[in-house]
């Protein structure tokens, strides 16, 4: 399991601090402009390997179309043509298949990364496991040419 502290800044104020977490998601809206900072600590293991996924949404996503981005009135003021409504549907359409396309980079990232893992301790196995054959082969060729040398190379000595 990976496990990581993770803390959102913003202006020198925690807006959301967690520890120990495997997954998590935070969302946020920012009302205020300044520096936004994020840490991530590995201070629980340092010797696992963490991958930390983040998606950062920017702009101005009002869901209202025609709406003051100041004061957020207006938005059912005019109505809408047949071009407008099909273009903002596109747009939600294909602001939804990114949100798709981000989720499973996401989990094909993490079953790759599985299976690099996976792999790799196959392989470190099966090299450990010809490492002993290889032992195993030379010991029995050792063991039978002993068994079969004459007696007189033995120093007159039967058996092994």
């Amino acid at each position: 399991k990976q496990w990581y502290q993770r803390r959102v800044r913003a202006n020198s104020k925690n807006l959301y601090k967690e520890t120990r977490k495997q997954y998590d998601t935070f969302h946020h809206k920012t009302v205020e402009a300044g520096e936004y900072t994020f840490c991530f600590s590995n201070e629980f293991s340092t010797f696992a390997h963490k991958t930390v996924y983040f998606d950062l949404d920017l702009g101005d996503e009002s869901t209202d179309i025609g709406a003051d981005a100041d004061t957020g009135e207006g938005a059912h003021a005019t109505a809408l043509t047949q071009l407008e409504s099909s273009a903002y549907a596109i747009h939600e359409s294909l602001r939804l298949v990114v949100d798709y396309q981000n989720h499973h980079r996401l989990k094909e990232r993490i079953g790759r990364e599985i299976a690099e893992y996976l792999c790799e301790r196959v392989q470190n196995w099966s090299i450990g496991q010809t490492a002993l054959i290889v032992v195993v082969a030379f010991g029995q060729v050792f063991m039978l040419r002993k068994l079969f040398d004459k007696p007189a190379a033995r120093g007159g000595k039967v058996g092994i």
